[in-house]
């Protein structure tokens, strides 16, 4: 049997649904290691490539035109994307500073500057196909499981 090919990444966010699928693989992890195969998976393990992956689940707004390029990436070598959580799907909370006034996104430029920054916080489907997606902060964990349920069969 072929195993599926996953990646795991994640952008501009708290990590919250990293957190939450790193606990899934305490109760899950027994099911999914013989059809899984963790391709690319910072939580996971050091040697990491972005090639080949059937399915990413990506995690995280972007803020940066270096995430913006990784991202393309991402969507280039993978079959099927799916934004996980709130901050990939909408860009909330971490897009909070799109909504600064004047003055507020004034005293923070520098910031911005210093981190080479965009001017606005984007979620995913701003800068590529979005196949699916697991809405949540953290993610919605029954329509993960339900998600990765169906890419395994």
């Amino acid at each position: 049997m072929t195993k599926l090919r996953v990646g795991w990444f994640t952008f501009t966010c708290c990590e919250d649904s990293t957190i939450l699928f790193t606990e899934l693989l305490n109760t899950h992890w027994a099911d999914w290691k013989d059809k899984i195969e963790f391709v690319n998976a910072r939580i996971l393990k050091e040697n990491n490539k972005i090639e080949n992956i059937d399915v990413s689940f990506v995690e995280g707004s972007i803020s940066s035109e270096e995430q913006v390029d990784k991202l393309k990436e991402i969507r280039k070598n993978s079959k099927t994307i799916i934004a996980i959580g709130a901050c990939a799907c909408t860009a909330m909370p971490s897009g909070w500073r799109n909504t600064f006034d004047e003055e507020t996104k004034e005293e923070i430029k520098f910031l911005i500057d210093r981190y080479s920054h965009l001017e606005k916080v984007e979620p995913l489907k701003t800068y590529i196909k979005v196949d699916d997606s697991v809405q949540g902060c953290p993610m919605n964990e029954e329509k993960f499981l339900e998600l990765i349920g169906n890419s395994i069969k």
